[in-house]
């Protein structure tokens, strides 16, 4: 009999032990959330849930560039020597093709 309350005793204590630490790691644990402002479900006293926004949308396609226009620019640039011939019909077959 006394072995077995030995027994009961020690499982009390260690229960109680691991209870213990447990709790005190939540705590601290939430803590550091309020600390950090992202408890989960944290609001103040007498606050309202702030609304769920709606994800954006998202942003419009740039539309598409002129080829007239960009060519002209590229026309442009080869006749001040910015690009050479080569550069100006390497351009142009991206904008063409």
């Amino acid at each position: 009999m006394p072995g077995l309350i030995r027994g009961v005793a020690r499982t009390a204590v260690v229960a109680g032990t691991a209870t213990a630490v447990s709790n005190r790691v939540s705590r601290r644990q939430a803590n550091r959330w309020i600390d950090q402002g992202s408890y989960p479900g944290q609001q103040q006293a007498g606050e309202e849930a702030p609304p769920q926004a709606a994800p954006a949308p998202p942003p419009p396609a740039a539309p598409a560039a002129d080829p007239i226009a960009q060519l002209k620019e590229l026309g442009e640039l080869r006749d001040s020597g910015v690009l050479t011939e080569a550069e100006f019909e390497a351009q142009k077959a991206k904008i063409l093709g």
